[in-house]
């Protein structure tokens, strides 16, 4: 978990390295930038604490962790904590008091932070219009944009764009490149192979390290590509119709690939058991792989990802002229449900929000998995059952899930 140093003195919050040598007893830590930022600071120019990864702490609650990526699919975008609230079944005052405890801040102010940081590295990284950026960007008008700007960073979004160095620009040959951060150690290595081992035919590839996968953005398909970018970086590489709310893109694109969560606790735990202890040491930068959409990988675990392929080349929209086997997006669930396809039902209850039932057990477990729940485990798959060889998993909870995809990726080596 990244925590950040606040000089009182100064008014500056940075990220941990920076070269400013403050006297202790002027300093205040906080655990999010949203949250230095609600008390009165600013980010440092010369560690740029937004262009860190920024991730939840292990020992939040389970309502705080689903509050998050509520927000991150944009529920505050146009809603209010209120709306929030009913969404978890609390009140918004509980809520409030829950996130003020584990991350220091309002939901409010953590949305806005998050929005106002991604408009800060769009304006370093591309070249876009300072209106597109704040519609990427998630904001709902340019005057909205610029007084959050200039509230978080003190300056106007065309003065910081006057401020990137040299090396920020990404210049691509087609399709928006965005930096996507993480906190070290992470394994690229680690997570291709994981998701090459049910990369549905058709919509996902991973070849030559890099993972490609077809999308749906308001009815109009699109393309995102994700590979290695730097020490504390990925890059992604999006092709899209427009860019209006890329910032719900690229953070699903980050929960996809584990970048969002970097699971300090669970790394710590399991690195003390004899079993898993070699395999965290071996690898300490693994992650466990998120999903695109719950219904896609529901289909994937529960038919095998051949038969997903196949019902996307039946039912998804037609994307010519990609290559690396990519040709269609994956259907929705309300589209399949209307089919007489024998996953017809399993589309009926997903598209109606409900959890899927009536499925294999690990096939249940393995899209527990991928939904971000620490404790899933799939015990009676064979691979996972063989990868065991004996030990007691129960050692291992509540951070199972981990310990399944290291499980894995050691059967995987042989």
């Amino acid at each position: 978990m990244t925590t950040y140093s606040a000089v009182r003195t100064t008014g500056i919050y940075c990220r941990p390295g920076c070269g400013a040598k403050p006297r202790a007893e002027n300093v205040s830590t906080f655990e999010q930038p949203a949250a230095a930022e609600a008390a009165g600071y600013r980010a440092c120019l010369r560690c740029r604490p937004y262009r860190v990864a920024g991730t939840v702490p292990d020992e939040a609650p389970e309502i705080v962790c689903r509050a998050v990526q509520l927000i991150i699919a944009g529920v505050l975008d146009d809603g209010n904590e209120v709306l929030l609230g009913r969404r978890l079944g609390v009140s918004a005052r509980h809520l409030r008091r829950m996130f003020h405890e584990y991350l220091g801040v309002t939901p409010d102010q953590f949305a806005r932070s998050r929005r106002a940081h991604f408009a800060r590295r769009m304006l370093d990284d591309t070249d876009l219009a300072v209106a597109d950026v704040a519609f990427a960007s998630g904001f709902g008008s340019l005057r909205q944009f610029n007084r959050a700007m200039r509230d978080i960073f003190r300056a106007s979004p065309k003065e910081l764009r006057a401020r990137r160095r040299r090396a920020d620009r990404l210049v691509a040959d087609g399709g928006l490149v965005l930096r996507l951060p993480f906190t070290a150690p992470y394994d690229w290595d680690a997570m291709a192979q994981l998701l090459a081992r049910t990369a549905i035919p058709g919509v996902e590839s991973v070849v030559d390290g890099r993972y490609r996968r077809t999308i749906m953005l308001d009815g109009e398909p699109g393309l995102l590509e994700i590979g290695p970018g730097g020490a504390d970086h990925l890059l992604v590489r999006a092709h899209l119709p427009y860019w209006e709310g890329v910032i719900h893109v690229v953070a699903r694109a980050a929960r996809l690939v584990g970048v969002d969560i970097d699971p300090v606790v669970g790394r710590a735990e399991l690195a003390k058991d004899p079993v898993l202890g070699p395999l965290v040491e071996r690898r300490p930068g693994v992650r466990v792989p998120g999903v695109w959409t719950p219904f896609e990988v529901a289909v994937a675990m529960t038919e095998g990802p051949a038969e997903a392929g196949a019902l996307a080349r039946r039912y998804g929209v037609p994307v010519p002229g990609l290559d690396h086997g990519l040709t269609h997006v994956f259907p929705s669930a309300e589209l399949l449900a209307e089919t007489d396809e024998p996953v017809a039902e399993l589309a009926k209850v997903m598209a109606a929000g409900e959890e899927p039932r009536g499925i294999d057990a690990a096939a249940q477990q393995y899209i527990a998995l991928r939904l971000g729940v620490r404790d899933a485990f799939p015990d009676t798959d064979p691979a996972v059952r063989h990868a065991v060889r004996g030990a007691d998993p129960q050692r291992w909870r509540p951070w199972r899930a981990l310990a399944t995809v290291h499980l894995l990726l050691a059967d995987l080596r042989g």
